[in-house]
């Protein structure tokens, strides 16, 4: 039998029958973990058939500081060594942009790719992200961006970290022009794209259990010597806590970003 016929849960360990995991959106149907998805996987769960149309797919990283490493030597190499797997599907680059419709309601939409060095943000994911939100204003759409990251790219530096104010900037340009931001936040949601981006939406929205924060958790008790509450950084916790608006299922986030955005005056 084919090996790819069976999946296993990377939560509760379960033996999943792989074409019911995929019709169950990557949703383990024994313990609800919701698994960590390509940004092409999210897109044709959350987009209306044959309406996306990506924008800014010829963009990509380049290695300013000429960076490497003991572990995956020069950063040149490695992008190069990840972008020839897009052959076989995978990403270019680490979010995914474009317009599309979301319940037949227009949407400027951005995906995070954690398959691509963890979703992190560098330069070319900041440029990807303003581009959007100015054609956003443009266009008079909503935007919606779902987050999956492990932080800003640290190979990139000083020109990965300002992004945080330059994607900050354009979502308070957003703000004053009186356009939507709807920011979903999935697993993992980490580093400056948490201290940015992703805190930043009119409404936030987080997928169960997702681990949702700046520093991790071990970081944080080494530095404060204190054991962490049950449950700290995860979706729940920061719910109970004020920073997230409501949590959301995968199989229910279409209908609800749907739903919102024509209470948000956008759509029939």
């Amino acid at each position: 039998m084919p090996d790819d016929i069976w999946s296993k849960c990377s939560s509760c360990g379960a033996i999943l029958y792989t074409k019911e995991d995929r019709r169950n959106l990557e949703v383990c149907i024994k313990c609800g973990h919701h698994a960590r998805l390509s940004a092409r996987k999210r897109l044709e769960y959350l987009a209306d058939r044959n309406s996306f149309v990506e924008l800014d797919a010829q963009l990509r990283s380049t290695d300013p500081l000429g960076w490497r490493d003991d572990e995956k030597g020069k950063y040149r190499d490695y992008l190069t060594k990840l972008r020839s797997k897009s052959k076989t599907g995978g990403p270019l680059e680490a979010i995914i942009t474009g317009r599309c419709r979301i319940l037949n309601v227009p949407v400027m939409l951005g995906v995070f790719d954690p398959t691509f060095m963890m979703g992190s943000m560098g330069s070319v994911v900041g440029e990807k992200i303003v581009r959007l939100m100015e054609l956003a204003i443009q266009d008079r759409r909503p935007v919606v961006v779902l987050s999956a990251s492990g932080g800003a790219r640290m190979h990139e530096g000083i020109f990965s970290l300002m992004q945080l104010a330059k994607v900050s900037a354009a979502i308070a340009r957003l703000g004053a022009e009186r356009i939507p931001f709807i920011s979903v936040l999935t697993d993992p949601t980490t580093g400056g794209v948490a201290a940015s981006i992703a805190m930043q939406g009119d409404v936030i929205i987080a997928e169960p259990r997702a681990l949702i924060g700046f520093a991790g958790p071990r970081v944080i008790e080494q530095t404060i010597k204190q054991k962490l509450p049950q449950g700290f950084q995860r979706s729940e916790f920061l719910l109970e806590h004020g920073m997230v608006d409501r949590i959301v299922p995968r199989a229910e986030m279409r209908d609800e970003l749907a739903r919102l955005l024509r209470n948000l005056g956008f759509g029939a």
